[in-house]
């Protein structure tokens, strides 16, 4: 028989399988190449001095490269074992183990390096579009330009070519290993014999569920100060990420049959169709599969905490940085203040300007702090905190009286560590007094920079008269380099790129204390959006290949199954019958791992969230939905394949 015949009859025949798989490979080359050419683009570095571009990328690059290829060896491992029987029927007309292997080289050359051909291409024509994207989150205003890179081109045929041999040395040992007989027993071979469940099976059930709500919990105590050092938080956080992982491979391996089998037990055993083709296929699919799933559901919670952490710190730039400069920009120094203004003026850009005297001084918090105070000032180090005061005459709408204290500028991830309270007493002390203190509030919003700021500690709004005496009797080895704080605002704000600009060229941005509210918007928008650029374009590689490794699974289950579904045909149940249960067994599959995949990373971005941002809600909800939208999309195609095999199944 000819060999070209052969190979051209199978891609032929096996065309329609192969098409996500073919897919999947064109995009994961594409978005490679992309990347690499990003890397070796020299705008990538000269776009922003303070963002290293190229190696950033070029890091992305390795992690990309590695889940590609697990996806690839994993997905060939699968085309293989189905294609058991036609190998096998080679050998029983007569070709060697030798020549088979060569007609499936052959034939994956073709579709391999087919298919990198059209990615490269692909990553080609979308780098410009994904360099616009990069420049866009990041704010660089710069042209992005098409350009091919040699060196991308070369270092993608490079690390495909290697994946390609990989496959290759993986199939040459499954023909050489593999006798007849096993060839055609290949596909029929069960994964998991159902028997009953054993009590150490429901036991190992139970202690997954248990494992994984221990690990909720600790990561809900993780930063409220129940752990007092380093090395306990390190411990804690181990033991988190210990306990979620470990309770997950038992919740595919044992809880899944545990709780499908109590809803089966529940039943009397009297299961519709429906549940049939659900629940019974479920209880033992996920338990054979349990380490793919625990690892699917582990990077997946892995790649939405990551990304909804980046982006609520992308989200809440603006507002982090109005909390830490109040002004458009601040100086600390009354000549820098001199010059500033005076290049304003000369450039007639009107701004207004904000005065208020800021002193530091000795405050006892510990009837307010929920904290252990060892937590916070260390070890046997319980001592009187530094806080900026300011007076209520320098505040426009605030007004205390004499006794009262009103905290302003706290911050979430302040509050997460110390716990204070809205009420209580507090006490202001100078060298040669005690003022005690009612303190009346707690707010977020700032009317001093964070330079002013000892630790992130809140500053503290007091009476005119209480001031001028704390004022009189100063500590000096607690006060800041200046006592005043000077705000300037520009009446137009489409002048603040002038003005910023003005501020950067007089050097004033240099010195300690002055700052740039456009600045720290910029600099947090661009760190984090390169962040949240990589994190973005490897999450959706990796659901991309983890959607296609599952899709590719109901594709093998579903020609496993096949011939109970021509039973049930026979039997009398419609096509709509069988769709029924068919969807509810893809919602399981797909939607169990997404669903704990989706809490291990609420817990995981809920725990630490408020370092990165001030927003929780709207970011972590806005990346977790379209993450699931477009996870969804491999359950839909799932459904769609099991309707031709039930339609075939007659």
């Amino acid at each position: 028989m000819n060999i070209n015949y052969l190979i051209y009859r199978n891609l032929k025949k096996n065309i329609k399988n192969y098409y996500l798989y073919v897919f999947a490979l064109i995009f994961s080359v594409g978005l490679y190449f992309a990347f690499v050419t990003l890397q070796y683009d020299p705008a990538t570095d000269e776009a922003k001095g303070s963002v290293k571009g190229a190696a950033a990328l070029g890091a992305a690059s390795v992690l990309l490269v590695a889940i590609v290829a697990i996806f690839l060896l994993y997905a060939n491992t699968i085309f293989i074992k189905r294609r058991s029987k036609e190998i096998g029927l080679f050998q029983l007309i007569g070709l060697t183990k030798g020549k088979i292997f060569r007609i499936l080289s052959a034939e994956n050359l073709i579709l391999y390096f087919g298919s990198m051909v059209i990615g490269i291409f692909t990553g080609f024509a979308a780098s410009r579009l994904i360099l616009m994207i990069l420049f866009k989150v990041i704010g660089v205003d710069a042209e992005a330009a098409l350009s091919f890179s040699t060196e991308a081109l070369i270092q993608t045929v490079i690390v495909f070519a290697v994946i390609y041999v990989l496959i290759m040395i993986m199939n040459y040992t499954f023909i050489q290993r593999q006798s007849i007989l096993s060839l055609f027993r290949a596909v029929s071979t069960t994964e998991n014999q159902i028997k009953k469940m054993s009590f150490l099976e429901m036991l190992f059930g139970l202690l997954g569920i248990g494992l994984i709500l221990l690990g909720y919990y600790v990561s809900t105590k993780l930063f409220s100060g129940d752990f007092t050092s380093m090395n306990e938080l390190f411990m804690a956080m181990i033991l988190i990420l210990g306990s979620v992982i470990i309770g997950t491979y038992l919740f595919y391996k044992g809880s899944v049959s545990f709780i499908f089998n109590a809803i089966r037990k529940s039943k009397g055993g009297y299961l519709s169709v429906n549940e049939v083709l659900s629940l019974s296929s479920i209880m033992f699919r996920m338990k054979s599969n349990a380490l793919l799933l625990t690892i699917i559901t582990t990077v997946s919670a892995l790649a939405i905490g990551l990304l909804s952490l980046s982006y609520i710190s992308y989200y809440s730039a603006e507002k982090s940085a109005r909390q830490s400069v109040p002004n458009h920009f601040t100086v600390a120094n009354s000549n820098d203040l001199a010059a500033y203004i005076q290049a304003l003026t000369d450039e007639n850009i009107e701004f207004k300007q904000t005065k208020r005297d800021v002193i530091q001084v000795n405050a006892d918090l510990s009837q307010v702090i929920g904290a252990n105070l060892e937590v916070v000032s260390g070890p046997g180090e319980q001592q009187p905190m530094v806080i900026p005061v300011i007076s209520d005459e320098s505040v426009e709408g605030i007004d205390v009286s004499p006794e009262e204290t009103l905290f302003t500028g706290s911050s979430d991830a302040i509050q997460q560590f110390m716990s204070i309270q809205a009420t209580g007493d507090i006490e202001l002390t100078s060298p040669n007094q005690q003022i005690k203190q009612q303190l009346i509030g707690l707010e977020k919003d700032s009317y001093v920079s964070y330079y002013f700021a000892s630790g992130g500690l809140p500053a503290a709004i007091v009476d005119h008269t209480v001031f001028d005496k704390l004022a009189q009797d100063l500590d000096p080895k607690i006060q800041k380099e200046t006592n005043v704080y000077y705000g300037i605002d520009l009446v137009d704000p489409i002048a603040i790129d002038q003005a910023n600009q003005i501020f950067k060229d007089l050097g004033i941005s240099e010195s300690t204390g002055n700052l740039s509210q456009s600045e720290l918007i910029m600099n947090q928008k661009s760190n984090m959006g390169l962040m949240m650029f990589i994190v973005g374009f490897l999450g959706l590689t990796f659901l991309i290949t983890s959607g296609c490794i599952l899709y590719f699974k109901q594709m093998d289950e579903g020609e496993e199954e096949k011939a109970n579904y021509t039973i049930l045909r026979k039997l009398g149940f419609t096509q709509g019958n069988l769709l029924k249960g068919i969807q509810m067994k893809q919602l399981f599959n797909f939607g169990i791992p997404l669903i704990v995949g989706l809490f291990h990373s609420y817990f995981a971005v809920k725990s630490g969230w408020f370092f990165f941002g001030t927003e929780l809600w709207l970011p972590m909800v806005m990346v977790m939905l379209l993450y699931t939208a477009l996870y969804s999309i491999f359950g839909l195609l799932s459904v769609l394949f099991y309707k031709r095999i039930i339609k075939e199944a007659l």
